[in-house]
């Protein structure tokens, strides 16, 4: 799964998805992309879980770019555990995605398999998603 190798401090404050995004909110690399329209945290897992995804549907064909890293920490204190006793030990890692961006991107295969890929895709994110194409592209919703 995706992780930082080393982070210069080791837990985080929680922070906030206020506002759109400003970077990585335009299909750059591939033809179609993958666009988060909600606030959310992505796990490293559910990256994980998409990735697997968009590589059965390309069948070795094509190529996928991963536009999102998980670089935040996420920590956790036992249950019924008393107040007090410092913040709990990191337990995941974490992406913050605000509306706009681009999370994946596909290139290099029909139209077709790209929707239906980036829509299996998107089933397995936490937020609303939309497949977009890259600018100067005709294209008509999914």
């Amino acid at each position: 799964m995706l992780m930082p190798k080393r982070v210069k401090h080791r837990k985080q404050m929680r922070g906030r998805m206020k506002g759109k995004a400003t970077a990585v909110n335009r299909v750059d690399f591939g033809e179609y992309g993958l666009m988060a329209l909600e606030p959310t945290w992505i796990t490293a897992r559910q990256i994980e879980a998409a990735r697997i995804c968009l590589a059965k549907a390309l069948r070795r064909a094509g190529k996928l770019w991963i536009r999102i890293f998980p670089d935040k920490p996420v920590t956790k204190k036992a249950a019924e555990s008393r107040m007090g006793k410092g913040k709990g030990a990191p337990e995941f890692w974490v992406c913050v995605v605000k509306p706009g961006t681009v999370m994946f991107e596909l290139g290099g295969i029909p139209k077709e398999e790209a929707l239906r890929a980036l829509w299996l895709a998107g089933n397995k994110m936490p937020c609303k998603t939309r497949i977009v194409a890259r600018e100067g592209m005709n294209y008509e919703g999914f």
